[in-house]
């Protein structure tokens, strides 16, 4: 059996920060997961489980229907840490007490260190820290001391050095708070022993050791290869575990940037030496595409369209019982509710039905891994920068980047504008600088001069974000010179367009893709 890494379990009451708590425990070494507050203690405490980690939340501990966890998470015996609701939760389940108080503490505060406390080893007595919390705790249950304080709370920390549960009403996770990162690394090594094993060679020696373990001699694995990233590297670990059993599917759906394919081709053989298995099904999904104007038809629609074609490409390959998907943690984070079934935004390319309809058994290298660490581990793996960098791309392509119907005209005017905006960035240097740039065309005319003459063409909207994940995103604030050399560039070179917009809209509330 393959060994498994030390991990942190985080359970998640619906708090904002819940990822940044996942994110910070790794970045020290520790491999973390999330689960929802309510999930069975039976399905994470092995001896993997050094420790748990209660994060915060939106409700009140002192409702009636506020979440709790089972009396059972307590008896595990491995520390706990409980973050804002998950300190007032703690407080509650071991008889402190509690103050409701109508209006919310939130922003920078300074603490005060009391106590001698293995949460606050190596750190100042007086520091920073960030709040978000209406209600807290006015009493430490029996067996605990308060190992901080700040000017209007008398309770920002607590601790049983006995029990080793640690609560804090502040947030060490975000960068706000002065010594975060060093409260989270006391905890996990500190408290929990840690080792520091979440490496990403350890990762890769972990995963080729499990494929190989898994997928017989004999047997094959069919990978769905897209030219971005996440596919990248999960096309570099297979290459590493089973070698030529690898079958690279690149299936052109004619909705791809300009010249992508062609670089697609060219850079997956330069790098591992053999050719794709290559289709050009352009005709086929725009043809399905026709008249389809709505984000989730189209969708649907490139997605049947696909199954269909890809069937029909690896059905002769002989002794493939797997394929292999680049999904993510924040695409299995995101299927799952911490209270109740989760709103859909949009239908995900990854997590779905895709392997039971084509009769594959499913391998995900890559789903237990954030965005960031999967670049650390193709460059661990040895591929290229500008492979590895390169801006995330949707999975059904421009078609999403074109509001309304998906014609040969209207991709063909798109493609052009990207490719400008995206030179653009590139020789002015901020291309590194945002997590994902592209140009959308929108149903949308208006009208123009150009000339003499009056014409009335199409509206473009420029968007460029900066993230770490992309769970949450904010608008890129690009140089006023460069977007201006972008919009005179694409009004003056894309015919059929004569006005460009630049979106300044962040994730939350907006999406990142326009559809």
């Amino acid at each position: 059996m393959t060994k498994k890494h030390q991990k942190i379990t985080i359970l998640d009451f619906g708090s904002q920060y819940t990822q940044l708590i996942a994110r910070r425990v790794r970045e020290l070494g520790v491999f973390s997961e999330i689960v929802p507050y309510d999930a069975n203690p039976a399905k994470f405490a092995d001896d993997s489980l050094i420790g748990i980690i209660l994060s915060g939340g939106p409700a009140s501990v002192l409702d009636n229907d506020s979440p709790r966890i089972s009396d059972k998470i307590l008896e595990l015996g491995v520390p706990i840490l409980g973050i804002c609701y998950g300190m007032q939760l703690l407080a509650l389940m071991f008889d402190g007490k509690l103050i409701r108080t109508e209006t919310r503490e939130y922003g920078r505060a300074t603490i005060d260190i009391k106590i001698k406390s293995p949460l606050f080893e190596d750190i100042e007595d007086r520091s920073v820290v960030w709040m978000s919390h209406g209600d807290h705790v006015e009493k430490p249950p029996k067996g605990f001391k308060i190992s901080a304080s700040t000017e209007s709370l008398r309770v920002a920390a607590f601790q049983d050095l006995k029990r080793k549960v640690f609560g804090l009403q502040f947030h060490p996770e975000v960068v706000h708070t002065e010594h975060g990162s060093q409260v989270l690394r006391n905890f996990l090594y500190n408290v929990c022993s840690a080792k520091g094993d979440w490496t990403m060679a350890s990762f890769i020696k972990m995963q080729v050791a499990a494929i190989r373990e898994r997928v017989g001699l004999e047997e094959g694995v069919i990978l769905g290869l897209s030219g971005g990233v996440d596919s990248a590297v999960t096309a570099a670990l297979l290459d590493r575990a089973v070698g030529d059993r690898l079958y690279p599917v690149f299936v052109n759906n004619g909705l791809l940037r300009k010249g992508e394919a062609e670089q697609v081709r060219v850079d997956f053989e330069r790098q591992f030496g053999r050719e794709l298995i290559y289709i050009d099904a352009t005709m086929k999904f725009l043809h399905a595409l026709t008249g389809a104007e709505d984000p989730e038809q189209k969708r649907k629609i490139i997605g049947m369209t696909f199954i269909d074609v890809f069937t029909s490409a690896v059905s002769h390959i002989k002794g493939v019982k797997y394929l292999a998907q680049g999904t993510l943690y924040p695409d299995v984070i995101e299927s799952v509710s911490t209270k109740g079934p989760s709103a859909t935004i949009k239908s995900h390319h990854n997590v779905g039905g895709l392997p039971d309809q084509l009769g594959f058994e499913l391998i995900e290298p890559l789903r237990e891994l954030f965005k960031d660490e999967v670049r650390r581990l193709g460059a661990e793996l040895g591929l290229p920068h500008e492979m590895l960098w390169r801006h995330p791309f949707p999975g059904p392509g421009l078609a999403v980047r074109i509001i309304g119907s998906v014609t040969t005209e209207r991709l063909a005017i798109l493609r052009q504008a990207d490719v400008i905006f995206i030179e653009e960035l590139k020789s002015s240097g901020q291309y590194d600088n945002v997590w994902q740039a592209f140009a959308v065309l929108l149903p949308v005319q208006s009208v123009g001069v150009m000339g003499d003459e009056r014409t009335y063409e199409n509206v473009l909207a420029l968007r460029a974000v900066t993230s770490r994940d992309g769970m949450t995103a904010d608008w890129a604030r690009l140089p006023e010179s460069l977007l201006a050399r972008c919009s005179t560039r694409i009004i003056n070179e894309v015919k059929g367009v004569n006005r460009v917009c630049y979106d300044i809209s962040s994730k939350p509330p907006a999406t990142i893709e326009w559809e």
